[in-house]
């Protein structure tokens, strides 16, 4: 329930966003706003969350989440005014960031190592059954109420979180042991807030801005001396001895990425229904479904290839699947029949990835980490994910703009017409200019095309490094260490 709420909050603001800029009269820039402040104080705080989840014990702050995030989404939902909704948004990242790694540091404390990789998949599964979800709601809420309504969902889900974490979620005693790392707080959350800004500002305004450089280059000098003082202090925010640790490491950038190839497709799929094939966002989240379909059929499958075949076999399969799938979807094709076989394959490739990676990663985890370790694997996703979507938005843009014609066009429609391929249908659709709505779609075909590629060469060195790093089969007969985790041989 935490993360299906989290989930449904990464989309469900697309489908508003156009409301939102009649009803409270939000600039482009304020509109950018609503999304970044919410994943800016995400990118700020998991670090600290999942420290102070070891720390004082993971159930009393997951129920303080869970109240925050429901308390923000009613905030949101009556925002009067941006600033009111952006501030509304950054309390919500507060929220989200405790209830990611939190709520997976749990699994390691609930489940014995023999039923742990079924509660990651369905860890994995909640977050982006949410996706769809999002669009599917939204688009359905906004058609019959106000665009506040789709904030207001969030309410019942949190509360009904709230009532289980409440009575089905034993109260585990956290170590209580040292002082809380201030200066690490604060160095990692500066650093990772400019880096994570950097990228977005980049997928907004360009690499060759100097603002773009000069976030990421503040960024990785923020946490490159927050690394170094972590080697120091008596009680760090995070253990970085997992980087140390094979399973650890592999598993974390193996599912990053897969995230990475996932979030490009995630990127251009609903502007190909929308722009392309005039999809509203109701019709956007239902064509989303096959995608999500493959990743719950492949992700249940996974857990018993994994036990007969290994690591190893499922994660370079599943990377080959996905490669496949994302080199299909180039291929040209008419309207959406021609999309649904490519989405069931990169969903049962992302099922064979991304739940045994993060259950590897986890099970290198001892309890009086899990929070730490389950903050660092989301932190490296969501950074992950946000350079993927600056970088690809940058391959996708540059094709695009090359590709749509505006000669002869008024400046102003120019510049609209090349700033997006929604744009450019609505200006064309306003104006009758049916050749440039057509060219649009086409340049816009072009560049998903690259876009795709791009992921699709991300999947095949995800296969190799799979192949050659991850773990085989376990042996037979294998001694557990003192840890309690299962032993992986290679």
């Amino acid at each position: 329930m935490s993360l299906l709420t989290v989930g449904l909050d990464l989309t469900v603001l697309n489908v508003a966003v156009p409301t939102l800029a009649v009803d409270l009269g939000a600039t482009t820039t304020q509109l950018q706003w609503f999304g970044n402040a919410y994943t800016l104080a995400l990118a700020a705080l998991l670090l600290p969350a999942g420290l102070l989840g070891d720390r004082f014990g993971p159930k009393k702050l997951l129920l303080g989440a869970l109240a925050v995030f429901g308390l923000a989404s009613l905030g949101c939902a009556y925002a009067g005014s941006p600033g009111t909704l952006i501030a509304a948004r950054v309390v919500l990242g507060v929220g989200a960031a405790f209830l990611i790694p939190l709520s997976l540091s749990l699994l390691n404390i609930l489940f014995p190592p023999e039923e742990r990789a079924k509660a990651l998949t369905t860890w994995v599964m909640a977050t982006f059954v949410g996706i769809p979800l999002g669009p599917l709601l939204g688009g359905w809420l906004l058609d019959h109420f106000a665009w506040g309504s789709v904030f207001l969902i969030n309410v019942p889900l949190a509360a009904v979180g709230v009532a289980a974490v409440l009575f089905l979620v034993p109260l585990t005693p956290g170590s209580g042991r040292g002082r809380v790392d201030v200066a690490g707080i604060a160095l990692s959350a500066a650093g990772l807030v400019a880096l994570t800004y950097g990228f977005v500002h980049a997928g907004e305004h360009g690499w060759a801005d100097p603002v773009t450089y000069g976030l990421i280059a503040l960024g990785v000098a923020l946490v490159a001396v927050f690394c170094r003082t972590q080697t120091r202090v008596a009680a760090p925010l995070t253990d970085l001895a997992l980087f140390r640790e094979p399973r650890f490491v592999w598993g974390a950038v193996l599912a990053t990425m897969a995230s990475f190839a996932l979030m490009g497709l995630m990127f251009v799929l609903p502007q190909l229904f929308q722009a392309v094939q005039g999809a509203d966002a109701l019709q956007t989240g239902l064509r989303l479904l096959p995608l999500i379909g493959g990743m719950l059929v492949s992700a249940k499958i996974a857990e018993r290839l994994v036990a007969a075949l290994g690591v190893r076999v499922v994660v370079t399969g599943g990377f080959l699947l996905l490669a496949a799938g994302l080199a299909w979807g180039t291929a040209p094709s008419d309207g959406y029949g021609g999309t649904v076989g490519w989405e069931v394959v990169i969903g049962l490739g992302t099922g064979c990835t991304l739940p045994p990676l993060m259950s590897m990663a986890m099970g290198a985890l001892t309890e009086g980490r899990s929070g730490a370790g389950s903050a660092l694997i989301q932190v490296l996703r969501q950074v992950g994910g946000t350079i993927g979507v600056a970088v690809l938005g940058t391959v996708l843009n540059g094709v695009y703009r090359d590709g749509v014609e505006v000669a002869g066009l008024p400046a102003p429609v120019a510049d609209a017409a090349r700033g997006s391929a929604s744009a450019a249908v609505a200006v064309a659709e306003q104006l009758h200019l049916p050749g440039l709505a057509e060219s649009a779609r086409t340049a816009f075909t072009d560049g998903m095309a690259a876009t795709l590629w791009v992921c699709a060469g991300l999947g095949v060195a995800g296969a190799l490094l799979a192949a050659l790093f991850l773990p085989g089969r376990a042996v037979a007969g294998a001694q557990p260490r003192e840890s309690g985790h299962d032993v992986v041989a290679i």
